[in-house]
């Protein structure tokens, strides 16, 4: 081997040994909530590829806790809430709600505190845009005592407090089997921060509150100059959200499986346009969850019954209403939740009842649903996040 042949091989592996390793694929953390039992212990946190949309089936961790029915998180991402869907029949028949200092990577998440949520069944829950209360919606299946609105402190470090606040409302009755109590069914914050909003699915009303903890930290809620806005009798409001702007709200009918577009005016509500989840069904329905693209130009809802589809919206934005885009099945039975990853790129379905999780991808320009990206099974999901 002449000299220059030599030379030639050293700068080559200099220049190999010299590169970078690959960067791993960017990636971000799920965490999928269950109602528990033998095959699920709680909340499973999860490493999601955003390249390739797919979910590492086994999880980072389990955080065990019971029937963890929805999640929920600080501002500043540190703290995760979560509550726990107890109620008579339960193991532990005590509705309560956790707080956690939630861990990233491989390590692990701490539970902080567990408090009382003073109703049967919670099922939804909002952290106050200060920061110092969590709002609560206990939905209670029973009649007795029915369901409640109950505000829990939330102290420096993430811990729950007991309730200051309980609010309970009146049932509609339109539906004897489904309406004979109310069942609070979210707990939203208006952008502002200057008012709550509770749907109650029982009393076929959206309830609004003045948030002012100045003027009391014990009831920092008082009813608003407009208490709430009556919707159709036996629609059965479930969950809310709001656009960037405020001005626009979205909710989910789910006994009547509408879509109900909100104009709001300080604490005054005003309904603008209904649209059908499945226009050609008039039974069988049970609208779900609701969730806005992260630019606000489209609106995805899901329907469960008989239905088992996405509906996908465009939104105008100086108006709020929307324009059906497309149904996507959800690939399984029972499609309670759903979220859309960070980059907007693929948007993954917890199918309660068949008991699997659905990644979708997703054309972030035109908001359309493709191709069925991985199934996963897991038992009974009842609530999917990504982490902030």
């Amino acid at each position: 081997m002449n000299l220059r042949t030599v030379l030639l091989a050293w700068s080559l592996s200099m220049s190999f040994t010299a590169m970078p390793a690959a960067a791993a694929a960017p990636a971000t953390e799920l965490l999928v909530g269950c109602y528990t039992g033998p095959q699920c212990r709680g909340i499973g946190r999860y490493r999601f590829d955003t390249q390739s949309g797919r979910i590492e089936p086994q999880p980072l961790e389990v955080i065990e806790t019971d029937n963890p029915s929805w999640l929920t998180f600080s501002a500043d991402g540190r703290h995760l809430f979560a509550l726990n869907e107890n109620g008579p029949g339960s193991a532990d028949p005590v509705g309560r709600a956790s707080s956690y200092a939630l861990a990233r990577g491989s390590a692990r998440s701490q539970r902080l505190s567990q408090a009382n949520s003073l109703g049967d069944e919670p099922a939804h829950a909002r952290v106050s845009l200060d920061g110092r209360y969590l709002f609560v919606a206990n939905y209670a299946v029973e009649a007795a005592p029915g369901g409640t609105l109950a505000v829990l402190p939330i102290d420096g470090e993430g811990r729950l407090q007991p309730a200051v606040q309980v609010m309970t409302h009146h049932a509609s009755g339109a539906d004897p089997q489904r309406q004979a109590s109310t069942h609070v069914h979210a707990a939203v914050p208006t952008p502002d921060g200057r008012y709550l909003l509770a749907a109650d699915l029982g009393a076929d009303k959206v309830y609004v509150y003045r948030y002012d903890p100045a003027r009391s930290a014990e009831r920092p809620l008082r009813a608003a100059a407009t208490p709430h806005l009556a919707l159709p009798p036996g629609t059965g409001p479930r969950h809310l959200l709001f656009d960037a702007s405020g001005r626009h709200a979205y909710l989910s009918l789910e006994m009547s499986g509408e879509i109900a577009v909100l104009a709001r005016d300080e604490d005054r509500l005003t309904i603008v346009q209904t649209l059908a989840l499945d226009p050609g069904r008039r039974q069988g329905n049970a609208a779900a969850a609701l969730h806005l693209s992260a630019d606000g130009r489209y609106l995805y809802a899901s329907n469960r019954g008989e239905d088992n589809h996405i509906a996908v919206y465009a939104v105008d934005a100086a108006s709020g209403r929307l324009s059906a885009l497309q149904r996507r099945s959800s690939e399984g039975r029972g499609p309670r939740e759903f979220a859309l990853a960070p980059d907007g790129r693929h948007l993954v379905v917890a199918n309660q009842h068949s008991g699997s999780l659905v990644v979708i991808a997703r054309d972030p320009d035109t908001g359309l649903l493709g191709a069925t990206v991985q199934t996963l099974p897991a038992v009974a999901p009842s609530d999917v996040k990504f982490v902030p």
